[in-house]
C-alpha cells in the first residue's frame, strides 16, 4: 500500500508538472494573442487615421485649387475692369477736354465774328 501511495504521489507530481508546463504554454499563447491583437488594432487605427487624413487633404486640396483659381480669375477680372475704367477716364477725359476746348474756341470765334458784324464801320 505504501508503494501504491508513493506511485500515486509520483504520478500526481508528474501530472502537476505536466499541467504547469501546459499552463505556461497557454499563458504564453495568450500573451502572444494579446500582443497580436494590440498590433492589429494599432494597424487598424493607423489605416483609419491615414484614410481620414487623405480624405481631408483631398478635400482641402480640391477646395484650395478651386479657390485659388477663382481668386486668380477674380483678380484678373478686377484688374481688367480697373484698367478699362482708368483708360476710359483718362482717354475720354483728354478727348473730352480737347473737344470742349475746340468748341469753346469755335464759340469765341463766332462771337467775335458776330460782334464784328454788329459794329458800325
Amino acid at each position: 500500500m505504501a508503494t501504491s501511495c508513493e506511485e500515486q504521489v509520483e504520478d500526481q507530481r508528474a501530472q502537476v508538472e505536466h499541467l504547469k508546463g501546459s499552463l505556461r504554454k497557454l499563458e504564453q499563447k495568450l500573451s502572444e494573442a494579446r500582443e497580436r491583437s494590440e498590433l492589429l488594432l494599432a494597424q487598424h487605427r493607423r489605416a483609419r487615421a491615414l484614410r481620414k487624413t487623405s480624405a481631408a487633404r483631398a478635400t482641402v486640396s480640391s477646395r484650395s485649387h478651386g479657390a485659388t483659381l477663382r481668386n486668380l480669375q477674380d483678380r484678373v477680372t478686377r484688374s481688367q475692369a480697373v484698367d478699362a475704367a482708368l483708360a476710359d477716364l483718362v482717354g475720354d477725359g483728354i478727348e473730352d477736354r480737347l473737344a470742349a476746348l475746340e468748341e469753346q474756341e469755335t464759340v469765341e470765334r463766332l462771337l467775335e465774328e458776330i460782334k464784328a458784324r454788329r459794329r458800325p464801320s
